[in-house]
């Protein structure tokens, strides 16, 4: 038996994110100007000190700060290159719940990275938050890090001519004067980089299946919109059905009035272009992908970005899995496919720890949904989707390893699967199927 390799991780993203203190609830105020594309904000965070705090450290993009309060006292600040370093009236002491308050203002930019911006971005008309994996900063002050996860409540004021989405339940709308405030409350623990607001000329209809489900197009997408996502309630059947319940309490798509490069994902959300809604369901595995992810990324998220397999690879599985059960080719046809096309690419990616450039690589995707693949080759059916439907029980909106799943599938499966997981998820050179 070859023994289980593992690879020493590094911080994939060192200039972001901090250990002292742990945020357990952000409180977002939000005004937006579309036009100008124009942000004023107020966060208020409830956070526990890890230790004693003379000073501590968000992360938040080039804003103007007016004010920062902690505990309710005016507070000393520096803020330059993406960090706001708070220097509190009188240190928080370890183990302190402790409050903070940032007032700030400016023109919200995506923040810069291997792959271009992320984050906030104005649209053709309107906003879009894509988040992932370090764009959160771009328009509020966080603990920018992906196991740092929060609860959150969100309110955007924008020009009652526009719809705005953010995670959770919508809790409250009101309009005053020209505008229409929009509030929404997250129930459970999210990661920064998940949250996001969506903002619009959308119209909303509702999706029939076993939670809520909500869409947001622009008109003149309508009846491409409402055919493509058409099947979506039978899939979020069967994904609960294979991989347990369906983890938030509503699910909504939102279809922006532009094209999109890439879907974008969000916690209870996710986002699509136009180039997306052909009428002909031409995006279904996307829209599939996407779906999978409320559980595999959401609800269950990785705590270091060399993870990020158990994201990318288990929502591309069940771009297969969707395939197979309704009707289309089986989810071998997919894997045979698609291991003879990695099997022509450079083989030096490993697929659990592949380098912070590489995480949103294709062979991620594709590497990591032929990994389970390969175990269900190995343990079986009623094996494979037991140890998924526990794999999402047992860390349901928590933080995840690969090193969990790989002790979970072996204690599933009765055996050791060391082999099995060295070859594929440790290993450079592309394995056989089993």
């Amino acid at each position: 038996m070859k023994a289980l390799a593992r690879r020493q991780e590094t911080r994939y993203f060192p200039d972001h994110g901090e250990d002292g203190y742990e945020i357990g609830h952000y409180d977002l105020d939000l005004d937006y100007r579309v036009g100008p594309n124009r942000l004023t904000g107020t966060a208020r965070l409830s956070a526990t000190a890890a230790a004693r705090l003379d000073r501590f450290v968000l992360d938040l993009g080039s804003f103007r700060i007016g004010k920062v309060l902690v505990d309710g006292a005016p507070a000393r600040f520096r803020h330059r290159r993406g960090k706001l370093t708070v220097l509190p009236a009188r240190p928080v002491e370890g183990d302190a719940a402790f409050t903070v308050e940032v007032r700030y203002t400016g023109n919200p930019s995506p923040v810069s990275s291997h792959w271009g911006g992320v984050g906030w971005e104005q649209l053709t008309d309107g906003a879009i938050v894509a988040g992932q994996p370090t764009g959160a900063p771009s328009w509020f002050p966080c603990n920018d890090r992906p196991d740092a996860k929060a609860r959150y409540r969100i309110a955007v004021t924008t020009a009652s001519a526009y719809e705005a989405v953010a995670n959770g339940r919508l809790t409250g709308k009101r309009r005053t004067g020209a505008t229409t405030t929009w509030v929404y409350e997250q129930d459970e623990p999210m990661a920064s980089y998940l949250a996001s607001v969506q903002i619009g000329r959308y119209r909303h209809a509702e999706v029939d299946g076993p939670v809520p489900q909500h869409l947001y197009f622009p008109q003149a997408a309508e009846d491409e919109v409402r055919h493509d996502f058409g099947r979506q309630g039978e899939m979020l059947a069967a994904f609960s059905d294979l991989f347990g319940p369906y983890p938030f309490g509503a699910y909504t798509v939102v279809v922006a009035d532009d094209e999109l490069e890439i879907p974008v994902e969000a916690q209870g959300m996710s986002i699509f272009g136009t180039n997306h809604a052909d009428g002909r369901r031409g995006s279904e595995r996307l829209v599939a992908h996407e779906l999978a992810h409320q559980w595999f990324g959401n609800s269950l998220t990785l705590g270091r970005w060399n993870d990020i397999w158990l994201h990318e690879g288990f929502a591309s599985h069940a771009e297969w899995i969707w395939s197979e059960v309704s009707g289309g080719e089986a989810a071998d046809a997919h894997a045979r496919r698609w291991h003879g096309r990695l099997a022509e690419r450079p083989q030096d990616l490993v697929l659990a720890d592949p380098g912070p450039r590489n995480i949103f690589d294709d062979r991620i995707y594709k590497r990591g949904a032929l990994a389970l693949h390969a175990l269900r080759r190995t343990v079986g059916d009623d094996a494979f989707f037991r140890t998924l439907r526990e794999w999402t029980s047992e860390h349901r909106h928590g933080t995840v390893t690969t090193a969990a799943f790989t002790a979970l599938a072996s204690r599933v499966a009765g055996r050791p699967l060391d082999d099995l997981f060295t070859d594929w998820l440790y290993t450079a050179a592309l394995p056989r199927l089993p």
